[in-house]
């Protein structure tokens, strides 16, 4: 029996290499532990052990007692179905698991095989059953499961010369194959839910506002498979919302929190050294030297939490939560006149991306063009 709205909190990338976790999800915490559920993106590996995986730019294995600060900052399911979950290999992702399950935080998008890695992850809510998917769609095809090799779960993006998929390479089109995997996981998992969320590792990094020409077309096909909301991580800077059939798509969630030095020249690892210099001119940014922990993008610092209100009567209400990134990188919720200078940032970019117009509220609730919220 229905028992009232449900709120869900969603959040982005989650990148915790620094010590006290706690201190770093602080700012955001209290919007966290409000909401009936809340949900982000594991970046990376939580792990002291397991081999480098050969081939990408690797992120270093993040420091295991986080997973606890995770979900003491009150967050109870994450994706992780992401570009670097498997970059300290099948160990990496056997233990953050274990952690996550000692933790009491819900994962899906990752495992020791494809069949665990797709396993979709559900909790209840107000006598709600809510389920949540995660997809890698960017590669590197190295860390997509097998039915004999630990990864993450993943959709086929196509390349316009038929080369490997990976996060540096042309994904142009939405796949036969990947349209139907998701009728065929969402339909299952309506069979045992009664709200279904997709998590979408996609789109291109490190650039404002725009989308890759993929990214429309696989976030209505999900909805039009029977999904509930979107959403999407990865570019490490937020992107636009739109609705489709009345659902909302968050494109981009941007950075739930990301601190990290393996983003810095000043390090001893040649391969991530080397990656921090090249992606500023790939590019075209340079990063404010203040924020030493999360040199990203300057307009990267326009951060939110997406919000999702699922009420009794089965309407679905969307909105996002401003939250600003202080030097050296730690994220607050915004009040006031920089709340307001956020949520125009994002009615800008999704109108320079090409969707349909949006009107976030003084509260965050958003309106599209049509006056469905």
């Amino acid at each position: 029996m229905r028992e009232g709205a449900i709120s869900i909190v969603l959040a982005g990338d989650l990148v915790l290499d620094e010590p006290d976790g706690a201190f770093w999800l602080a700012g955001i915490a209290p919007a966290l532990q409000a909401a009936d559920l809340a949900v982000g993106h594991l970046e990376v590996p939580h792990t002291a052990r397991g081999a480098e995986m050969q081939g990408d730019v690797p992120a270093p294995g993040a420091p295991p007692e986080n997973v606890a600060a995770i979900a003491g900052a009150g967050f109870h399911m994450v994706s992780l179905a992401g570009n670097h979950i498997a970059d300290c290999g099948a160990e990496g992702i056997a233990d953050t698991l274990a952690l996550l399950d000692a933790a009491g935080v819900a994962a899906t998008g990752a495992g020791l095989t494809l069949a665990q890695a797709a396993r979709p992850a559900l909790v209840v809510r107000g006598g709600r059953r809510i389920g949540l998917l995660s997809y890698n769609c960017v590669g590197p095809e190295m860390a997509w499961a097998t039915d004999s090799r630990a990864g993450c779960a993943w959709l086929r993006i196509e390349t316009p010369d038929g080369a490997p998929i990976a996060p540096a390479a042309d994904l142009v089109r939405l796949t036969d194959e990947a349209v139907a995997a998701l009728r065929a996981d969402i339909a299952a998992l309506r069979q045992r839910a009664d709200f279904v969320m997709v998590a979408l590792h996609k789109g291109i990094v490190h650039t404002p506002a725009r989308l890759a020409s993929y990214e429309r077309a696989l976030s209505h096909a999900a909805i039009d498979a029977g999904a509930d909301v979107v959403i999407g991580h990865h570019a490490h800077i937020v992107r636009g919302i739109e609705f489709h059939r009345g659902k909302p798509i968050f494109h981009g969630l941007g950075n739930g929190c990301v601190v990290t030095s393996a983003l810095s020249p000043a390090q001893d690892h040649p391969a991530r050294a080397e990656w921090a210099q090249r992606r500023k001119a790939l590019f075209g940014f340079e990063p404010d030297p203040a924020y030493t922990l999360a040199p990203f993008h300057p307009q990267a610092v326009n951060a939110m939490l997406g919000r999702v209100v699922l009420h009794d009567d089965g309407r679905i209400e969307a909105g996002i939560i401003p939250v600003d990134v202080l030097p050296p990188g730690k994220p607050v919720l915004a009040h006031g006149a920089r709340a307001q200078e956020i949520a125009r940032y994002i009615e800008d970019i999704t109108l320079a991306a090409g969707l349909p117009a949006i009107a976030i509220a003084k509260d965050g609730i958003i309106q599209n063009g049509m006056g469905q919220g």
